[in-house]
């Protein structure tokens, strides 16, 4: 009677924490998903890829939402386990989907199209009709344990082809940005690229505790309410930063259509000559401490074409036109860490040209092994 009082005392306490964990995770999901549908933005033509972006994401969480909301009302998953784990897969096939798209339109503004849309969809429900015979149409057994498998494994492949897929995306904007930008853009995106892969590691867990037992769901749950939180934050300190952004990929995919039809590239050394004079006498004049111009900038001063030039500092520094720039900026702060004891290393830090401290700190220490202050003290024992 006692083992029998525990043991139900035991269900009970895990029930408990089941439906404390749904219900906390469900009214963050609903605020967060009904803000990104409703919630406003600057009234500017750029944010029109930016709040399309934002109501995808936040049709996933409102359909995320549905599904906890049939958990915490229904009890689906205690009442019949077969529809809950066919309900969870059909839920995450779908937000797969609608999580990857609305982070890679951020990236490529071409990307979300009636046609890609129309094929997923009709994955999703393809996915969705076979993973309903293999569960309610199947009797229990071996071919239905066969069935569950390949399912888990077609969904863990879709989402993997889709992170995979977005980390592409995130990567060619980055390379985009380093040959065009003299400062470091890409700082601006970097939280995708995070909450892609934290995304992989949730999703993948979303997957697997489909399968496991009731009493490890919950964690399951409360662990998924700071990854909400980082990506509602994320998305909101964005738009701080949006315009500047998708002006630079605009820029970007623009121009890289017209240069696709100019001359090729074995064309361009014999102007390489009057490149480099010109260049040369742009470096003697440190001109490259003025922060926040671009490649194009750079070229229109040169009197020369983006493309040429890009393949000449390609093809004589072995980096991208940022990692060249910041090169040059690190030596100019090296040289007035030297002759300006007097001055701080923030002020150096800005003179120089760098927008951030604690990026000219970070970039300094790689390059020299050490911080600016560390390093200008070494030089000051050395010349003692």
């Amino acid at each position: 009677m006692l083992i029998n009082n525990c043991f139900c005392g035991y269900i009970f306490m895990n029930y408990l924490l089941y439906e404390f964990s749904l219900c906390a995770a469900l009214a963050l999901m609903l605020f967060f998903g009904g803000y990104f549908l409703l919630g406003k933005v600057p009234d500017k033509t750029i944010f029109d890829n930016y709040l399309r972006s934002r109501q995808t994401m936040g049709v996933a969480l409102l359909v995320l939402s549905a599904n906890y909301l049939i958990h915490f009302l229904g009890g689906i998953r205690f009442a019949n386990i077969n529809a809950a784990i066919l309900m969870n897969l059909s839920t995450y096939f779908l937000c797969y989907w609608l999580f990857s798209s609305a982070l890679t339109t951020l990236l490529d503004r071409f990307y979300l199209t009636r046609k890609r849309f129309t094929v997923h969809l009709l994955g999703w429900f393809l996915f969705t009709s076979l993973s309903g015979f293999v569960l309610l149409g199947l009797a229990e057994g071996v071919i239905q344990q066969m069935g569950l498998i390949f399912m888990a494994v077609w969904l863990f492949v879709y989402g993997f082809w889709l992170a995979r897929r977005l980390i592409l995306t995130y990567r060619r904007a980055v390379k985009s940005f380093d040959d065009t930008h003299s400062d470091y853009i890409a700082v601006y995106v970097r939280w995708m690229s995070i909450f892609t892969y934290w995304a992989i590691i949730y999703g993948v867990s979303c997957g697997l505790l489909t399968f496991l037992p009731d009493k490890y769901v919950f964690l399951w749950i409360l662990s998924s309410i700071p990854f909400y939180i980082y990506l509602f934050c994320s998305y909101q300190n964005y738009l701080l930063f949006y315009e500047q952004v998708e002006r630079v990929l605009e820029m970007n995919q623009d121009e890289e259509g017209q240069e696709s039809g100019s001359e090729t590239s074995h064309n361009i050394p014999q102007f390489y000559e009057g490149i480099a004079r010109n260049l040369s006498k742009w470096v003697e004049e440190k001109a490259y401490t003025q922060p926040g111009f671009t490649i194009e900038d750079l070229a229109r001063m040169l009197n020369t074409n983006r493309t040429y030039l890009s393949s000449y500092i390609k093809n004589t520094y072995h980096v991208s036109f940022r990692e060249w720039i910041t090169g040059l900026r690190v030596e100019y702060a090296k040289q007035m860490l030297r002759e300006h004891t007097d001055l701080s290393v923030r002020r150096i830090s800005e003179a120089s040209g760098f927008l951030s401290l604690s990026y000219f700190t970070k970039i300094f220490a790689e390059k020299e092994g050490c911080s600016p202050a560390r390093w200008r003290k070494k030089m000051e024992e050395i010349h003692q």
